[in-house]
């Protein structure tokens, strides 16, 4: 399925939150006459093992080398990698006990594979080759959390305890960003070797200006600055390397997650205007776009639409677009990954 060029303007819709400014809430009524980009599902990509079928699709992320990784929630969590054409190649991780509850998985610029647990709490670093762990941030409660020696704590400093978070980032320093997530309503930032740096946000949130509810997704990109999808706030916050606020950009909708394109020369944002089932009626005909923007929130384009059948979208809960005009999709309430080109240079 394509669609056509219906306006070939753009604009940009930018609201700042610096101190002293006022918050200027653009609606997703302003999005209405953002050009339609050219695009193509292909059909079929995934072939997942016989008799195998993806669950919630929580994450999806590509490597270097185009393989594929969804990682999704099934009787258990899994990670299933594809290669570049859509062939199965292997399972990561199985029976792994940082695996309880998923909900993201990225690929770093060095092809190592992290997932982000929700119900475990952790956020794990597996090498390229998924048969290695190299490094866990967090703590997963075990059993015996009730039996405790005397004098000892019962669990780590609370700046390396995560509470249901939702994703994962690094800047070109492999500094570690995390969005912590359901409970915390925090972003935060550790060196590479899982040393805490620095925290944005608080415990209950918040919708001011350093405030979170519900960060869901983050990315960082290759100046440092860091995107965070505020869903509960329906905006993405922008903050630099340091995790202070900058602005936020609140003309997309929805706010579930986020991308930022690697390859080419310039970098591009995408967001997703996801339209989970509890949405309220008529929901449908202002939800499920995927938007192309500038890094400064400027709109290019958008493509996609809300709908249960391919190529529609339901509920889209993470992209990788390291090509900016080869998008994957994970979608939880279709319980599939969808693979879309964009016409090059929209």
């Amino acid at each position: 399925m394509k669609a056509k060029l219906l306006f070939a303007g753009t604009f940009a819709l930018l609201a700042s939150l610096e101190p002293g400014l006022s918050q200027q809430r653009a609606t997703i009524e302003d999005t209405t006459k953002v050009q339609e980009l050219g695009y193509k599902g292909v059909p079929n990509f995934f072939k997942p093992p016989k008799g195998e079928y993806f669950g919630e699709t929580q994450g999806i992320a590509t490597n270097s080398k185009g393989h594929v990784f969804v990682y999704f929630r099934d009787p258990q969590t899994r990670v299933w990698e594809f290669d570049a054409k859509g062939n199965f190649v292997k399972e990561i991780g199985k029976g792994y006990y940082g695996f309880l509850y998923a909900h993201s998985l990225r690929v770093d610029s060095h092809d190592n594979i992290w997932t982000v647990d929700e119900g475990a709490n952790l956020v794990t670093k597996f090498d390229p080759t998924g048969t290695k762990v190299l490094m866990v941030i967090g703590f997963r409660p075990p059993v015996s959390d009730g039996i405790t020696t005397a004098g000892a704590p019962t669990t780590p400093d609370e700046n390396y305890t995560l509470c249901r978070p939702t994703d994962v980032a690094w800047d070109a320093q492999d500094n570690i960003f995390i969005s912590d997530g359901y409970c915390n309503n925090r972003v935060v930032k550790y060196d590479k070797y899982g040393k805490f740096l620095a925290k944005i946000g608080k415990r209950g949130g918040g919708n001011g200006v350093g405030e979170f509810n519900l960060p869901h997704a983050i990315q960082v990109d290759k100046a440092g600055n860091v995107y965070v999808a505020d869903r509960g706030n329906a905006r993405y916050v922008v903050l630099d390397n340091n995790l202070v606020w900058k602005t936020s950009y609140n003309n997309y909708g929805s706010a579930w997650t986020d991308c930022i394109s690697t390859e080419g020369p310039k970098q591009y944002l995408f967001v997703s205007n996801s339209n989970p089932n509890g949405n309220t009626p008529g929901s449908w005909a202002q939800t499920g776009q995927v938007y192309k923007a500038e890094l400064d929130g400027t709109v290019i384009g958008k493509f996609g639409h809300a709908g249960k059948l391919p190529p529609g979208f339901q509920v889209v809960h993470m992209m990788d677009c390291r090509n900016p005009n080869t998008i994957f999709v994970g979608e939880i309430e279709s319980w599939r990954s969808q693979k879309f080109v964009l016409d090059a240079g929209k």
